[in-house]
């Protein structure tokens, strides 16, 4: 009887041991791997975007009303949350938020490789996954976007659906789809555990359904739909730059392939041998390359949900190879991590000078108090300017279709989001910017290619300056 009673316990302090143990490491290798994160102030056009939408909702404004975008709204009450407790003039705070993320990830997917495959492969999953986490573009790896906070709601998702918890597996499906539309493709793995387990489909869908329709209680549920599901029609169709997109995908799939060299060849290995047992994590794996897909844009930060399936799946298979196996793939994966983080303190920043320089002369042309129309798509020159748009669309994307990429005939007015040409020549009459700046250089979105546009600065502006191809336009009293 005692023996029984002091097996719990010893196992309780067996666990908390290698959790004392294994976090901190984990912990030093996610802020080793996120240090190229914090030497710039940005790194893509994204983290401006949220930026900007942050500073708005903290003076009031209503998100998919005052400011849209096709995007759920946790990252951008994120972001809203850190400004409000650390300031907005620096994204050091989500920074830290992102390499929180990682962390957590990682700990979710060495507690399920623990549960699976022992102490070892728990602290393999949760290496591995931290090492390819920066094998990508460093503009897609080292910023804090959509996918970096999405990617603990799925392995949350898996953490609990692998211990029969649905509820709670039905809401981090939730958050994951919350934080990015294609968070939700983890539901699949989900349902089939759930199959699996003989759990209750009906606890997992209503752990699902209750957070989604909170948040569109929150937000306005006919705009939440829109703006979420049904209003992005044009930017997911796979016509016009076909050759353009197919490209940026290849490309993007090299990249992923040489960060995550350590853990791909276990993975094929296991392919050929299917001796894993893993069904739930090949699904995983495979929901998740279909969210990828999906809409046929091939961005790099799109690649990073495939990362812990792929981390999970080499750890399966390493169970079933020889051990030197294993000390070879954690070997190659910190090679190829040094390799990223090298490229991401060297990484070029022209556009990121660029975006620099036109702030700064914005600033310098407008008062405080002064609305500008930035005509382009880094939305990060309001952010660095700290002048407010004019209007509720923060890049020419969401009035062209050039958001998604495209650069051939899907861009114009007439592929605009419905609607959203009515709302912006309301927008601009009502309040007229101060200044226009027409940062497109050349593409396709250019006031010589947008009717709407061209008209508003023929009747009241006039060129009063460039800053490297960028022309400003001042109003005419």
């Amino acid at each position: 009887m005692l023996v029984a009673q002091l097996a719990p316990a010893r196992s309780a302090a067996v666990a908390h041991g290698y959790w004392r143990r294994l976090l901190p490491l984990l912990a030093t290798l996610a802020c080793v791997t996120r240090i190229p994160s914090f030497t710039r102030p940005l790194w893509n056009p994204d983290e401006g975007y949220l930026a900007v939408q942050a500073r708005i909702l903290a003076h009031g404004g209503t998100l998919y009303e005052t400011v849209v975008d096709r995007k759920p709204p946790l990252v951008p009450w994120l972001y809203e949350g850190a400004f409000a407790l650390c300031g907005s003039g620096s994204l050091t705070s989500v920074r830290i938020l992102a390499v929180l993320a990682h962390l957590l990830t990682a700990a979710l997917l060495a507690s399920l490789a623990r549960r699976r495959w022992g102490d070892t492969a728990g602290r393999a999953a949760g290496t591995l996954y931290l090492l390819a986490s920066v094998g990508l573009n460093p503009e897609d790896a080292q910023a804090a976007g959509f996918e970096v906070f999405m990617l603990p709601c799925t392995a949350a998702a898996m953490w609990c659906a692998d211990r029969r918890r649905f509820g709670a597996a039905g809401a981090a499906v939730a958050c994951a789809f919350l934080t990015k539309q294609t968070g939700g493709a983890v539901l699949l793995p989900v349902l089939w555990l759930c199959a699996a387990h003989r759990g209750r489909p009906l606890r997992l869908l209503a752990g699902l359904a209750l957070p989604v329709l909170a948040a569109a209680a929150v937000t306005d549920p006919a705009r939440f739909l829109f703006w979420t599901v049904t209003g992005s029609g044009a930017y997911a169709t796979f016509t016009g730059s076909e050759l353009h997109v197919l490209a940026r995908g290849l490309s993007n799939t090299a990249i992923l392939a040489v960060g995550c060299a350590g853990l791909l060849p276990p993975v094929l290995r296991a392919l050929r041998t299917a001796r894993t047992g893993a069904t739930d994590l090949w699904l995983w794996l495979a929901s998740s390359a279909g969210a990828v897909l999906v809409g046929f844009h091939f961005f790099g930060h799109y690649y990073l949900q495939l990362v812990p399936p792929l981390a999970l799946l080499a750890t399966a298979a390493l169970q079933i190879l020889p051990r030197e196996r294993l000390s070879a793939a954690v070997l190659t994966a910190c090679c190829s991590c040094a390799l990223f983080l090298a490229w991401g303190f060297l990484a070029p920043r022209t556009e990121l000078t660029h975006v620099q320089r036109l702030a700064h002369t914005v600033a310098d042309r407008t008062r405080p108090g002064d609305r500008v129309l930035v005509w382009g798509m880094h939305p990060e020159t309001y952010w660095l300017s700290g002048r407010a748009p004019a209007s509720r669309y923060l890049t020419a994307g969401l009035l062209t279709n050039f958001s998604g990429g495209r650069d051939g005939p899907q861009v114009g007015e007439e592929f605009a989001v419905r609607g959203a040409w009515t709302v912006f020549r309301q927008e601009t009459a009502q309040r007229p910017p101060a200044l226009i700046v027409d940062d497109s250089r050349g593409r396709p979105y250019g006031p010589a290619h947008t009717p709407t546009l061209r008209r508003l600065l023929a009747n009241g502006y006039e060129e009063s300056g460039k800053v490297d191809g960028a022309v400003l336009y001042t109003r005419v009293p």
